[in-house]
């Protein structure tokens, strides 16, 4: 059985005790810290025994002539947890979460292939675009060859 919880400034060390697999890399303490002292940035957890085995986290933005809107960057569960409703329920809270702040409209972006995504963000009633999407990624480090800033 697992819970689900929106950790905030002062559940730095559940964040520092995650399974793994839930994240792409290790968690780094400092920003962790900086990460949940951002009124702007949301993360739900899954927790099982003060470990977490799943997440998503958020960005809520606003713009000058928009309202609200809630940013999914990344969900993620620990392959051993998967296939459980992990997913669907942090997806579940942390929609209820954007909705408690005024958020009109969540998205979130992932690749048309990947199925197990596709099917969670379905499940919670998420409607797929047919709009053809490009995405670009700019490396802002000085390393970068060709880079203009």
């Amino acid at each position: 059985m697992f819970t689900t919880k929106i950790l905030s400034s002062d559940d730095l060390h559940l964040l520092l005790n995650a399974a793994d697999n839930v994240f792409d890399n290790p968690v780094d303490e400092s920003l962790a810290r900086e990460f949940l002292a951002d009124p702007r940035h949301h993360i739900v957890v899954a927790l099982v025994d003060g470990t977490v085995i799943g997440f998503a986290s958020a960005v809520h933005y606003i713009h000058p002539d928009k309202p609200p809107e809630l940013w999914i960057n990344e969900v993620g569960v620990a392959a051993s947890h998967q296939g459980k409703g992990i997913g669907k329920a942090i997806m579940n809270e942390m929609l209820k979460l954007g909705k408690g702040l005024g958020c009109v409209n969540a998205w979130v972006l992932t690749d048309k292939n990947n199925a197990a995504a596709n099917g969670l963000y379905e499940s919670v009633g998420g409607s797929f675009s047919e709009e053809e999407t490009v995405m670009y990624e700019f490396k802002t480090t000085e390393e970068q060859d060709g880079l203009r800033i």
